[in-house]
């Protein structure tokens, strides 16, 4: 096979791919347009670049360059504003770009409070404590193991983290979960398959649910 044919094979194979990313595109266009339907929620299909500048203060959507929302579901939930959307940002190197795709679950606390961060216990998070990047220890051995918590505001990360929410964190397989301002956050890694967006919003109102309710009460 000649040079022509090798560049018209990976015209083939572009193409093909490119058009069974527009089908899988679409249809979790669909799909979302029908759990706002169900949930009775406002979707916005198009990339949302303000949304982006808006929440930079969150750590998980700080990263890299060219960063923006889509597939957006907003409104009340369960007497609470809330925010879901499908998220993309990009890294580049001399050579190559890095495309990365997740979902995230915002809801609004109407309130302000000290940053606080709930990630997996990892080897990077182990080094980040052994140069100087303490993470909060609890009495739960188990819990400390599993996840990191920062805040500098250690009694507030206490707060959270009571024995209720650490019971509930522990049943999960993990989390990435973000206080700041008057949001509480959840990243994943990956885009959510649509049939699971339900059930992951009602985990992030689980969560805001065992928040003690005096962390609400006076200025």
């Amino acid at each position: 096979m000649g040079e022509f044919g090798i560049f018209i094979l990976f015209i083939a194979f572009f193409a093909v791919a490119a058009y069974f990313a527009h089908i899988a595109s679409k249809k979790r266009r669909e799909a979302f347009e029908a759990i706002a339907s169900d949930l009775n929620l406002h979707y916005t299909p198009t990339k949302n670049r303000d949304m982006a500048k808006r929440y930079k203060f969150l750590k998980k959507l700080a990263q890299g360059s060219n960063r923006y929302a889509y597939n957006i579901l907003s409104g009340p939930y369960k007497d609470h504003r809330v925010l879901v959307f499908d998220y993309h940002y990009e890294t580049r190197s001399d050579k190559n770009t890095h495309h990365y795709h997740f979902s995230f679950f915002i809801l609004f606390l109407g309130k302000h409070f000290p940053e606080l961060t709930i990630t997996n216990e990892h080897i990077f998070s182990k080094i980040a404590q052994a140069i100087g990047f303490d993470d909060i220890d609890f009495e739960s051995h188990e819990f400390s193991s599993k996840y990191t918590v920062r805040s500098k505001d250690k009694k507030f990360a206490y707060d959270v983290c009571n024995s209720k929410m650490i019971e509930f964190l522990l049943n999960l397989d993990g989390i990435n979960l973000e206080i700041d301002q008057d949001v509480l956050a959840v990243g994943y890694s990956r885009k959510l398959a649509p049939e699971v967006i339900e059930q992951h919003l009602n985990r992030l109102i689980a969560i805001r649910e065992l928040m003690p309710d005096y962390l609400f009460k006076g200025e």
